[in-house]
């Protein structure tokens, strides 16, 4: 596969990666879910520019997500999104791949509502693991730059999340 890397696609993509990592960098949760809010926008477009729709469904759900994980944290909230998620694959899932970006959905899903700190940023860590298979699969450079670049970022936000609130109980 031949991969045009200034393409609108993958420019797209590239925008995707700054909000991405942009997100990432957030230790602020309600910052955090903004900024991934903007980045899910970016990625409908990157992926519907791929023709890869069930990412472009996924990532629907995950700025669906975001904006609702603003404005409450509820449990049935969180399961009816996993639900319109598990259907989205149902209806539009061609080959098994197709479940990567919309299992990371899921996982991304229960964290923005049900988690908070240091766990909600290790569920997201896994989502992301899932979303750079799916990018490489679907030759996303952009999306697949994005997402290793979160990992990277993730971990360095954890690590600084984990030694303030160690500084905070030793004071």
């Amino acid at each position: 596969m031949t991969i045009d890397w200034f393409s609108p696609a993958q420019l797209v993509g590239y925008a995707a990666f700054v909000l991405g990592v942009s997100s990432f960098m957030q230790k602020d949760d309600r910052r955090f879910k903004l900024y991934m809010a903007a980045e899910c926008f970016a990625y409908i477009v990157h992926f519907y520019l791929l023709g890869r729709p069930t990412a472009v469904a996924s990532s629907t759900m995950s700025l669906l997500r975001s904006v609702l994980a603003l404005y409450t944290r509820s449990t049935w909230v969180a399961f009816l999104v996993i639900a319109a998620n598990l259907a989205l694959g149902a209806t539009l899932a061609t080959r098994a791949s197709d479940w990567l970006p919309l299992g990371a959905s899921c996982i991304g899903t229960l964290a923005l509502f049900l988690m908070e700190g240091v766990r909600m940023r290790l569920a997201m860590l896994c989502g992301t693991g899932l979303w750079i298979v799916n990018n490489v699969i679907a030759g996303s450079v952009g999306g697949t730059a994005l997402e290793v670049v979160i990992a990277l970022v993730n971990i360095v936000t954890i690590r600084r999340m984990m030694r303030d609130a160690r500084a905070v109980a030793a004071v």
